[in-house]
């Protein structure tokens, strides 16, 4: 039992594989955020996962393209070390949401080893605010998927 949660975040390998399909045959989705890194060969498994989902009628609320990019702490000089905007430009080809991108950063690492996430211990950092922006999107995005479900109709008892 997870009690009473806004969002459950499930992370699911990439591709389209049994967990995705079981997933979906068995509970209901409010949608799938596809993340991806910006090279080639995770492009493609990104791609059948969004297909994927698409084809069992799973709102699609957007791509997130991770390590996207490496600040250096020392000089700051931005590098392209898995290439760059491969995920903006499956979110462009299939006419789906660019959520956001996450740089490559020690400190996510370093968050993760003692429990304690970047947005948490480092919320002034380019990442955080990355993830707090990608998050605001998804949580936006989960709203616009909600009003967009059929309602069931409203029945007024009146007394005599």
């Amino acid at each position: 039992d997870w009690g009473d949660l806004d969002y459950l975040i499930i992370d699911l390998p990439p591709g389209t594989g049994d967990a995705q399909l079981t997933l979906v045959q068995r509970i209901p989705i409010s949608g799938a955020v596809i993340v991806t890194t910006p090279q080639d060969v995770a492009l493609a498994d990104a791609l059948k996962g969004l297909k994927m989902f698409e084809e069992v009628k799973t709102p699609i609320l957007g791509i997130v393209e991770n390590m996207s990019g490496f600040v250096c702490p020392d000089c700051g000089a931005s590098h392209d070390i898995f290439a760059s905007g491969g995920g903006e430009r499956i979110a462009r080809e299939n006419d789906v949401e660019l959520l956001g991108k996450i740089p490559l950063e020690p400190l996510v690492r370093a968050g993760g080893d003692i429990g304690q996430p970047i947005v948490v211990a480092n919320p002034d950092t380019v990442t955080a605010k990355a993830f707090d922006q990608a998050a605001a999107r998804v949580a936006t995005r989960l709203a616009i998927e909600a009003v967009k479900k059929p309602r069931k109709p409203t029945i007024m008892l009146k007394t005599v």
